[in-house]
């Protein structure tokens, strides 16, 4: 004689099933490829930002490229624009000032390698180098945080090669 489960039974050998299933299928997915850690970077970078509320500031860029550069881009009323720009495989240190609400990601580089430029200002153009880009940053737990810096870690290496 047959004995049949018991319907909770049933329903906790489906699920272990279903978690064993969910478990190969992501053992074996490949690692978060150079476009995945680049769109994250992005969005994290440019829902984070926060610049200053200047009613002079018509728009700013704010992009990670894929070869493997940081660049900021403000635009003012007037046409003035303040440019920085560096390779991540400069990048020296990430540091953050500030709460989960409000702070400054600070972006060092060893040496002068941060590029900064601006054009159509009226006191001039001018064309600097520095070792430290401040990023002013809304909402950044300790958790997006760190994978930030996960984040551009990875992209250092990738661009040192």
């Amino acid at each position: 004689m047959k004995k049949s489960l018991q319907p909770q039974t049933k329903r906790i050998l489906a699920f272990a099933f279903f978690l064993a299933a969910a478990w190969l299928n992501y053992s074996f997915r490949p690692q978060t490829d150079d476009q995945e850690w680049l769109g994250w970077s992005n969005k994290c970078l440019t829902e984070s930002y926060n610049p200053p509320p200047d009613i002079k500031l018509k728009k700013w860029e704010l992009a990670l490229t894929g070869d493997y550069f940081l660049r900021l881009r403000k635009t003012y009323q007037h046409g003035k624009q303040e440019y920085y720009s560096f390779n991540l495989h400069r990048l020296n240190n990430v540091e953050y000032q500030g709460d989960a609400q409000t702070g400054t990601l600070e972006l060092s580089t060893a040496t002068d390698d941060i590029i900064v430029q601006t054009y159509e200002d009226p006191k001039g153009d001018i064309d600097s180098m520095s070792t430290v880009l401040e990023l002013p940053v809304k909402n950044m737990s300790p958790g997006r945080l760190d994978s930030l810096k996960n984040a551009l870690s990875y992209f250092k290496a990738k661009a040192g090669l």
